[in-house]
């Protein structure tokens, strides 16, 4: 009895132990066997994400070329140069000869207008008053008004924005607040484009044969007007003798223009010209020119 009690109350049997422990170690032997295999597992998936993210750029791991990038490799925006770069003195842009058969009495009383840039904007007029006593008097009166646009970014080019002043021109030119019997007809030969509005206007002094021609050549507009009247019982002068004259005029003075830039311009310089930067705005195109009434003189 008393070696039954002691083995009741006593440590197991040596042979359980052993047992115990061998399955202690087989199952530890799994458990470290399963997490070494973990990571083998997380170096592979981490090659398989190097190698997919090269793989845009030709497999040389470097990232792919951004859209802040391309946009800024975009080239900048640029205009075509304007022609024509210089104007010539507007008071030179008609000869002695021909002065002298539009204004006789005034070919020397040339008045060159004010201008902040001769560059862009300039204008001459002459006033002509032939005396002939009891019999009354001739009055001529002409004025040539140039304008020059330069190529500009948020404008556009140069002879873009002088083709849409020369429309404006003679728009103005043919709504003229009383004029009568208005026509308008091109003059080939003078520039680019050339248009001739001619009408009477009545005034307390007489009547007056007005014209005006508009022409333009590349970025340049010229505005030639030429009126005429008889004054105190004088007759009226012939209209289409003025409107010949100021059509030879015209002429003359677009080949001024295109005399002081060379001979027909030179647009691959006119960029490089000192006057290039200078841009004519729209207030200095209206004050450039001049006003259609014959009012303004008598």
């Amino acid at each position: 009895m008393q070696r039954r009690a002691q083995r009741d109350l006593g440590a197991p049997p040596m042979p359980l132990r052993r047992r115990g422990s061998a399955q202690r170690a087989k199952r530890l032997h799994r458990v470290l066997a399963h997490a070494a295999a973990v990571p083998v597992m997380l170096v592979a998936v981490g090659c398989s994400s190097d190698s997919g993210s090269g793989s845009g750029d030709g497999g040389g791991g470097g990232k792919a070329p951004s859209a802040t990038a391309s946009a800024s490799a975009s080239p900048s925006p640029t205009v075509r140069p304007a022609a024509y770069a210089e104007l010539p003195e507007p008071c030179d842009v008609l000869s002695k000869k021909t002065l002298g058969e539009l204004v006789p009495e005034g070919a020397k009383s040339g008045k060159e207008g004010q201008s902040d840039d001769t560059s862009t904007r300039g204008s001459c007029s002459w006033s002509s008053l032939e005396n002939n006593g009891v019999k009354g008097s001739q009055f001529r009166w002409l004025n040539v008004s140039l304008l020059r646009f330069e190529s500009d970014i948020t404008r556009g080019e140069g002879d873009r924005q002088a083709q849409e002043f020369y429309q404006k021109q003679v728009q103005d030119a043919q709504s003229v607040s009383g004029a009568k019997n208005t026509k308008s007809e091109p003059v080939p030969g003078a520039g680019d484009e050339a248009t001739l509005v001619r009408y009477d206007l009545k005034k307390k002094e007489g009547a007056f044969k007005q014209q005006t021609v508009v022409a333009r050549v590349e970025n340049v507009v010229l505005t030639l007007d030429y009126n005429g009247a008889g004054l105190a019982g004088d007759k009226t002068p012939d209209a289409d003798d003025l409107a010949k004259a100021a059509r030879k005029a015209v002429e003359e003075a677009v080949a001024a223009v295109a005399s002081a830039n060379g001979d027909g311009g030179d647009s691959g310089t006119a960029g490089d010209s000192p006057s290039a930067s200078k841009s004519a705005s729209p207030s200095a195109s209206e004050s450039a020119s001049p006003s259609r009434s014959a009012a303004q003189k008598s």
